[in-house]
């Protein structure tokens, strides 16, 4: 399709845009995948309503902008002849893990920001990129939200910044200490922990983000645990900060395409409690490593990089 027939509309002030005017089931040529490659960077997560994607054409769509990954590094049974995608299903999860699983993940305590996560920093080379479809949502809830980390870094006063750029953490898969299961096992089983600064510059863009986040950062290098903690409470309060974020209500057939590099998401909490099904499949362009403002790229200090291979270990 043409790129003169696409319509671009920002739908927050910091980030987000929804992309009319292509079915993305069919190929796109050179220029509207530079056009949709430019909207990714300047609105850093851009929608597509009522799409018509299954997974063969949902891969085929993400192959455009770049290589994929395994569906998941902790991901051993992904769907046949598709190892690239990951479903987001709970009754999936309960039904792996177990019916604990479920409960357990409904009875912990959050702080305000958990479950913020940018997708796989626990590998040394994070995805670039996220595509995920909606193929069964509630008629309610259930929306997702994003938030922009170049314009969280830039909301730092100039001290703060200059703090975060002479940082690193690492970065980890983190599973509470009391807990026994099938999940804590298979974690435990294929670690996968990095090394990376606090700030990157992007690859493309050249624009420099917070790269923490509450769902995989462990710690800062070289503070001490409450420093470490007070300091990382004190940018996830920022990151997370309403001005910053957008919010998505799904429908059936939607897509949401994110740049990994510059963004965090926040997964849904509202319908733990009730019987609905929703259900979204998701897969991840194949990233490079984080350099940070000194130039210094992110270290592996356990693993491997996420690349197409699996290498989950049963």
């Amino acid at each position: 399709m043409p790129e003169n027939q696409l319509t671009i509309t920002r739908v927050a002030g910091h980030i987000g845009a929804e992309v009319d005017g292509l079915d993305l089931a069919e190929p796109l040529d050179e220029g509207t995948v530079a056009a949709v490659r430019a909207a990714l960077l300047e609105h850093k997560v851009v929608f597509f309503r009522a799409q018509r994607l299954d997974h063969g054409s949902q891969i085929a769509f993400a192959r455009q902008f770049g290589e994929l990954t395994h569906a998941h590094p902790h991901e051993e049974a992904p769907p046949e002849r598709f190892p690239q995608i990951l479903t987001i299903d709970p009754d999936r999860y309960a039904k792996k893990y177990g019916e604990d699983f479920r409960q357990e993940y409904r009875k912990r305590q959050y702080s305000y920001f958990a479950g913020w996560h940018t997708d796989v920093t626990a590998a040394v080379n994070p995805p670039a990129a996220s595509i995920l479809r909606a193929e069964d949502v509630p008629e309610f809830g259930g929306d997702t939200q994003w938030t922009n980390l170049v314009a969280a870094y830039q909301g730092l006063s100039a001290p703060l910044q200059r703090l975060a750029e002479s940082l690193r953490a690492v970065h980890r898969f983190r599973i509470p200490a009391d807990e026994d299961s099938k999940r804590a096992e298979r974690v435990n089983a294929n670690l996968l922990i990095a090394e990376h600064p606090v700030v990157r510059v992007h690859p493309e863009t050249g624009e420099r983000a917070l790269f923490v986040n509450p769902g995989f950062t462990d710690h800062v290098v070289g503070l001490s645990a409450v420093e470490s903690r007070r300091v990382l409470d004190l940018f996830y309060e920022h990151l997370t900060r309403p001005e910053y974020t957008v919010r998505f209500r799904w429908r059936a057939g939607d897509v949401a395409f994110w740049d990994n590099r510059a963004t965090a998401h926040l997964a849904p909490r509202d319908l733990d409690h009730l019987n609905v099904r929703r259900t979204l499949h998701r897969v991840t362009l194949i990233g490079d490593r984080p350099v940070g403002v000194d130039g210094r790229e992110s270290e592996l200090i356990a693993g491997r990089p996420f690349l197409a291979q699996s290498a989950v270990v049963s």
